[in-house]
């Protein structure tokens, strides 16, 4: 199949910028990764996106904005033509050299429940911009034939597994890929069966908000506040009896189905400490959904570079597996997601599937995106 050359650009639910990264594919094979580049959100912006997971609690069809929804939408969408602008400019690309442009935007509601997804992000605005082709709005076609919208990033996961060093993975057995953002997600692959893929609970999103409500500060970087406590286990547990961990996968999360409550007394790192533990602990129990128990765990997104949710793994894991980022896979730890994006773009121009009934319960495998030209 023909190889393209795709820009990927994601703003997860970290809340916390745009990652930007160039992928050549033929929707297959994944030819070539990089460059990136990333460009982070100043204060003010991040609260204006903060205030709009608050609107967007009134929405109840996918294309409503109330409150500043529409506002914050199109500065949302200049802010990812102005992160192309500088892609290209620091990596002295030309225009001309990219297909296409796949643009997550910012997820403000998710609830599969009602079918209802929806992301902020004016595709066609981006490319009029951009003056590129754009594939934006990936989610909502999965949604129309009964799957959870989430996680898309499975397929991508599968073609990075066939190019796993030997050294880590001789002759391919079951591995597991992380993604650990504001929520976190898995996908398991194992030889002769079917791609399987959840979101697995909280990821930083509850640590961000407990280090930002207690201290003022808006993460706790490399996990050094969590480093300095210990895990309330209790408080762990009780997050662990929601109802959400005993469901079998296909399931997602929205930003906001899991809260601070119940963490209340606990002293700055101990809450850190406990929250990481509750990460950590969510994405290990999620093995009990399946039938081949991963050997490899490959740990993407922020969690990767939190050494409080990476301890606590390997402390879980034990002897039972290997635990390493996507950096020591060979991959980009903080890139994988902006790159998935552009390989989904590929794939959403070639019709080929983005999603499938065991990664988000779909009735079948069906592509999906909006095409946008200039």
């Amino acid at each position: 199949m023909e190889l393209m050359r795709a820009i990927g650009l994601m703003s997860g639910t970290s809340m916390d910028g745009i990652d930007v990264a160039l992928v050549a594919t033929d929707g297959i094979r994944v030819e070539k990764r990089g460059p990136y580049l990333s460009v982070p959100y100043d204060p003010v912006f991040r609260r204006r996106i903060e205030a709009g997971l608050k609107d967007a609690q009134a929405i109840s069809e996918r294309g409503e904005r109330p409150g500043a929804l529409a506002d914050l939408e199109r500065d949302l969408t200049l802010r990812h033509r102005d992160a192309v602008d500088a892609f290209f400019k620091q990596h002295g690309l030309a225009r001309a050299s990219i297909d296409v442009i796949g643009f997550h935007g910012q997820t403000v509601l998710h609830r599969p429940e009602k079918a209802l997804t929806v992301q902020l992000g004016d595709g066609a605005l981006l490319a009029r911009e951009t003056g590129m082709a754009v594939i934006s709005d990936m989610r909502a076609n999965d949604m129309g034939y009964g799957g959870q919208g989430a996680p898309l990033v499975p397929i991508y996961h599968a073609a990075l597994a066939t190019v796993l060093p030997a050294a880590l993975e001789p002759g391919f057995g079951p591995v597991a890929f992380v993604n650990i953002g504001g929520i976190s997600n898995i996908t398991f692959i194992a030889p002769g069966a079917p791609t399987v893929a959840f979101d697995s609970g909280p990821g930083n999103a509850l640590i961000d908000q407990w280090v930002e409500q207690n201290a003022g500060i808006p993460f706790d970087d490399g996990g050094r506040i969590a480093s300095e406590g210990n895990a309330d286990m209790t408080v762990v547990e009780r997050y662990l009896s929601a109802p959400f961990f005993a469901r079998n996968g296909p399931k997602s999360l929205d930003r906001g189905d899991f809260t601070l409550e119940g963490m209340e007394g606990l002293e700055l790192s101990d809450g850190a400490a406990t929250l990481s533990a509750l990460t950590a602990a969510a994405i290990i129990k999620a093995a009990d959904k399946i039938e081949a128990a991963p050997k490899l765990w490959i740990v993407s997104g922020g969690g990767a570079r939190n050494a409080a949710i990476m301890d606590a793994l390997r402390a879980i894991a034990g002897e039972q597996a290997t635990i390493v980022t996507a950096d020591e896979a060979g991959f980009n730890a903080d890139m994988m997601e902006a790159e998935a994006w552009a390989y989904l773009a590929v794939r959403s121009v070639k019709g080929l599937p983005l999603t499938f009934p065991s990664t988000t319960g779909c009735d079948e495998a069906i592509s999906g995106g909006v095409l946008a030209k200039p």
